[in-house]
């Protein structure tokens, strides 16, 4: 099984003179389901090599099992540093993507048309992706074959306004991913802030937040029995 995760590049939040970049948990998390599963894990980022951590996200009231353990791994801080470029990977070599969340792929990936070309890629292929949190930011470009916003008239969940509004930057995001969605006519589903939420419509997996990441990665790899899978290298 050959699964690729999609870590943003972006380490700037908005105007505030802050850092931000993708959040621990939503990495450590899945990355773990994948490799306990016994996947083959690649890291990609828009540059490559080491993509900056949201340093919010290492606080000690953030900090869980899954992160502390992704810190202590060696291997995994190597792949860490050696992200590989996007625009370098296909979705042929890939069973699945999943694109853990963060601020930062609100700027990136969000607009990135590598990162849109790949997610259509791996739908036309007929294989299912997953985003969690802001991430399903990175959506709001990606079409369907006929045109239309993949997201259109499907269930699909992110990081909503009342948890945007409770960490205080819907002024400061570039947009508001519920809001985004509901724009381009998706059934937002959402749960109380910071549950654990998770839909699947299709081949279309999305997680609320950073506590769902690790479900929705479980969610992934469950909707991926059965299917005939990439070969190994």
């Amino acid at each position: 099984m050959k699964i690729l995760m999609v870590i943003t590049s972006h380490d700037r939040l908005g105007n505030t003179g802050r850092k931000t970049g993708f959040w621990l948990e939503e990495l450590a998390a899945p990355y773990f389901v994948f490799k306990d599963a016994g996947a083959e894990i690649t890291l990609a980022s828009p540059k490559g090599g080491r993509p900056p951590l949201d340093p919010k996200s290492n606080e000690p009231e953030f900090r869980t099992d899954l992160t502390l353990r992704f810190e202590a791994d060696a291997a995994a801080q190597t792949q860490l540093n050696e992200t590989v470029r996007l625009d370098s990977l296909k979705q042929e070599d890939f069973d699945t993507v999943f694109y853990p969340g963060g601020h930062g792929p609100m700027w990136d990936l969000a607009e990135d048309k590598v990162s849109v070309n790949l997610i259509e890629s791996f739908l036309a292929a007929g294989k299912t992706i997953a985003v969690v949190c802001r991430s399903t930011g990175a959506l709001r470009h990606v079409k369907t074959p006929d045109g239309k916003p993949l997201v259109q008239g499907k269930e699909v969940t992110g990081f909503t306004n009342g948890e945007e509004e409770a960490v205080g930057l819907t002024k400061v995001v570039p947009f508001l991913v519920e809001d985004e969605m509901l724009k381009l006519g998706a059934v937002f589903s959402k749960t109380a802030n910071w549950g654990v939420h998770v839909v699947s419509d299709g081949p279309l997996i999305s997680g609320q937040n950073p506590h769902s990441s690790g479900a929705a990665a479980e969610t992934l790899l469950a909707s991926l029995k059965g299917k005939p899978l990439a070969r190994a290298s």
